[in-house]
């Protein structure tokens, strides 16, 4: 498995420092950016792993180098920030993060939420660990579990990592009915839930990606009052 390299950026020096330094202690490597602008020229999609992105920056912000990672590359994405805003949180992840964490942070929880997002992209994703089958066909729909891609229509469909890793919890488990909390916990690997659109945003994300009509799904399907269930027919 290659060598985890995290790129941390943030216009507050002492965070960054913070964060880098309790990630060189798990032994990842890091690279750090004080702007927007210095995170998007250092950022290699061949050479890091995970980003972590200070929401309000100068130059450029965080949204705008979400965007523009996103557009090239399905590479883990969370967001930082000093705001605890509904809106903030919905944009964030509606634009390709995949996690989101609010200042003032424990770092115990940052190391936690990193490890787990780690965990599943590598891991999932890793030729030397391979899942139990390679890919997942549905009619129209096909997964490449190794690779993280996705077809629909013979058309490749880019996903971000927790839209890959929610499509395919929910496609392994066909027919069976969720709850929100239940998928954060399986998805997001997290007991607490801090509210329903941190999986109704991925899920409305992951709609507008693979259904032919996002308002008449075909693949997630929601149960009223319950939850969600994947209704894909497979091939």
């Amino acid at each position: 498995m290659k060598q985890i390299r995290v790129l941390i950026a943030d216009d507050d020096r002492e965070i960054r420092e913070l964060i880098k330094t309790y990630m060189e202690r798990e032994l990842y490597e890091t690279d750090t950016a004080a702007d927007g602008e210095e995170a998007i020229r250092l950022f290699d999609p061949g050479r890091h792993s995970l980003v972590m992105l200070d929401l309000m920056m100068p130059k450029v912000d965080g949204i705008e180098v979400c965007r523009q990672i996103r557009g090239k590359s399905n590479v883990p994405i969370v967001m930082l920030t000093a705001k605890d805003l509904e809106t903030d949180k919905i944009v964030g992840l509606g634009i390709g993060a995949d996690d989101y964490i609010t200042k003032p942070f424990s770092i115990a929880e940052v190391i936690a939420r990193v490890k787990a997002l780690m965990r599943r992209y590598l891991i999932l994703g890793s030729e030397l660990s391979p899942p139990e089958q390679e890919t997942m066909k549905f009619k129209g729909l096909t997964m490449e579990l190794k690779t993280y891609t996705v077809q629909v229509a013979g058309g490749p469909v880019p996903l971000t990592a927790k839209e890959f890793e929610l499509l395919k919890f929910l496609a392994s488990r066909p027919g069976q009915v969720f709850t929100k909390t239940q998928l954060f916990r399986n998805v997001w690997d997290s007991q607490y839930l801090e509210d329903d659109n941190t999986v109704m945003v991925h899920i409305r994300k992951l709609r507008l990606k693979i259904e032919p009509d996002p308002s008449n799904p075909q693949y997630i399907q929601t149960v009223w009052g319950i939850g969600y269930k994947f209704a894909g027919e497979r091939e």
